[in-house]
């Protein structure tokens, strides 16, 4: 498993080029190993059980078993699903690269989220609260 900084650095690096079923399973994937870092950080061991035919699904759930404020990130997982099934049932439609972007920029989302959240505990109530990461970069 990658770490989580380079979870990070892999959405940034360019997606398999000519196979968008491939780079949607990419993105859909680095959803999954993100939400595998906060079960392990917190001691559990990432199921392999799937919720509505996905794991990532299954793994949000898992991780929100008591944290509420961990619910913030269930439509963004529920998104990243959304966009993956678009690009599997018609990866030649003419708007798959700007779906492969939003994907991308979702899974992006839920890493900030997650990675955030891992780094100040409080994090996540709001999604996207990222205030008490700014203050602490501000203080440094």
């Amino acid at each position: 498993m990658r770490s989580i900084a380079d979870i990070g650095k892999a959405l940034d690096a360019p997606l398999p080029a000519n196979d968008p079923v491939a780079a949607a399973r990419f993105l859909l994937g680095t959803g999954e190993e993100t939400l595998e870092h906060w079960l392990l950080a917190h001691g559990q061991t990432p199921t392999d059980a799937l919720k509505e035919g996905f794991r990532i699904l299954a793994l949000h759930r898992q991780g929100a078993k008591g944290d509420p404020s961990f619910n913030a990130c269930r439509e963004t997982a529920r998104e990243l699903v959304y966009h993956y099934n678009l690009i599997r049932l018609e990866p030649e439609h003419e708007e798959t690269q700007q779906r492969l972007e939003m994907m991308r920029m979702v899974a992006r989302h839920l890493y900030l989220f997650i990675s955030g959240k891992m780094e100040v505990s409080g994090l996540g109530e709001f999604c996207c609260s990222s205030k008490p990461i700014r203050l602490k970069s501000r203080q440094a």
